[in-house]
């Protein structure tokens, strides 16, 4: 077989860059070469992300984009797999068909052989169907594309709930939890290749264990207690229905972060809901009081939506108050996006003008950047450890990340050596906070 090189074009949410590692361990056992670079490649993968609306019209133009470029003989084929593939199906081929193969969602083997075939000039089928929902089972070799500091760890697929809003349970499918000895042979091999802080994901975290009568902290305090120098922090953490058993492994596991990312979508009751979310604004209140007053300390992240049909002003500036009362600094907002096949895109009456939620949003953001400017500031003087992520660039500045923040949707701490010996990528270092960055990010020295 000759050598090729192949290039994969990633987009999408932490969950989906498992995918992409897949497919990259998938490549890499064909005995393809793959490169960070699309201009060099005989074939480029695109894995494409579809929940809200701007992230399809990523993965349109993304797709347009290499098309283009195969025109224009830059590239030779192309590959789309992933999420819009799976939610929209052949129906996508026939949009595209100058696409050389399409994949849906699956062990991405298929989708691996086809590229060694196209590669080796052979005919292959243009379209690759799921062999059905992806079995709760080990993942198979990824080749990570994060730094050697930190890897995503899935701990399960699907989703149960039935948000109005949302088209992920059309997409992967219920809820299906990985048998704990999977999770822990996969953070086994995570840990010895050195990686020093497993970020557990889902599409709803505290899901897990319950379709064989285990619940979450079970899985938290097995990975806790591996041996190694890592530590574990939890993404996605769905408010209702919370195994409260957590927080004592929060609050005081030297190995388990005290950080929650935990997605509330909104704290007005009409809108929670319209939006088919349980419990009412109060629920998410106490929610939240007994999290910081049983695990003193800890980081709260959570994701909000604004402009869901419905939603007046007085629900918008009441959210966008609960984020300053409650000093939610790490926060994410978005807008609403009509995604068909969802109960939300059967309301036809209350619809939110985009630019009104576009201003909603940008008000919720300016309450965020308060709450994280007095946040940060406050830290200038104190000494902190720094999880580093990326070595010094141009600037000499390493590129790190206290416990408070969990990589690529939180803040940075920025380092600068000095004169001391620069700390490699999975070190964690003690600084002394000097000051913040107009981004809110810390500006830090070795203490």
């Amino acid at each position: 077989m000759q050598p090729a090189r192949v290039a994969l074009v990633h987009l999408g949410c932490a969950r989906n860059l498992i995918d992409s590692e897949l497919i990259l361990g998938r490549l890499a056992e064909q005995e393809l070469v793959v490169t960070d670079d699309p201009g060099s490649a005989h074939t480029v993968v695109l894995n494409t992300c579809s929940f809200i609306g701007p992230a399809r019209a990523e993965s349109y133009a993304a797709i347009e984009n290499l098309l283009e470029r195969k025109q224009r003989g830059e590239i030779e084929r192309v590959v789309v797999a992933g999420c819009l593939v799976q939610r929209y199906k052949r129906g996508l081929a026939a949009t595209y068909p100058d696409v050389d193969v399409f994949a849906e969602i699956s062990d991405y083997t298929a989708l691996a052989t086809s590229v060694r075939s196209l590669v080796d000039g052979k005919d292959v089928a243009a379209y690759l169907d799921s062999p059905g929902l992806r079995p709760a089972e080990r993942d198979g070799a990824r080749l990570l594309a994060t730094p050697g500091s930190y890897a995503y760890l899935r701990i399960s697929h699907g989703c149960d709930h039935t948000c109005s809003f949302c088209a992920i349970p059309s997409i992967r499918g219920p809820h299906r939890s990985k048998r704990p000895s999977v999770v822990l042979d996969e953070a086994t091999e995570l840990i010895a290749a050195g990686v020093r802080e497993l970020v557990l994901v889902a599409e709803d975290s505290t899901a897990w264990g319950r379709d064989f009568d285990m619940e979450l902290p079970d899985l938290v305090q097995a990975l806790a207690d591996l041996d190694g120098e890592h530590r574990v922090r939890i993404m996605y953490a769905y408010p209702n229905r919370f195994p409260w058993d957590l927080l004592p492994l929060l609050a005081e596991h030297p190995r388990v972060v005290p950080y929650l990312d935990i997605p509330i979508q909104h704290i007005a009751t009409p809108m929670l809901r319209a939006m088919r979310r349980a419990g009412s604004g109060d629920q998410v209140r106490a929610i939240l009081d007994r999290l910081r007053r049983e695990a003193p300390g800890i980081t709260l992240r959570t994701t909000v939506l604004l402009g869901f049909p419905g939603e007046s002003d007085a629900d918008a500036a009441e959210l966008a108050s609960f984020v300053e009362e409650y000093g939610l600094g790490r926060l994410g907002a978005f807008t609403y996006s009509h995604e068909e096949g969802t109960p939300g895109a059967e309301l036809t009456e209350g619809h939110v003008p985009e630019e009104l939620a576009e201003e909603r949003r940008d008000a919720v953001f300016a309450a965020r950047d308060r709450v994280l400017a007095e946040q940060q500031v406050a830290l200038v003087g104190q000494e902190l450890e720094v999880l580093i992520d990326e070595p010094a660039g141009p600037d000499g500045l390493l590129v790190g990340r206290t416990d408070a923040d969990a990589p690529e949707v939180d803040l940075l701490a920025l380092v600068d050596p000095g004169q001391a010996p620069a700390a490699g990528v999975a070190e964690r270092v003690r600084v002394r906070v000097v000051g913040t960055d107009p981004e809110h990010n810390l500006v830090c020295q070795p203490s």
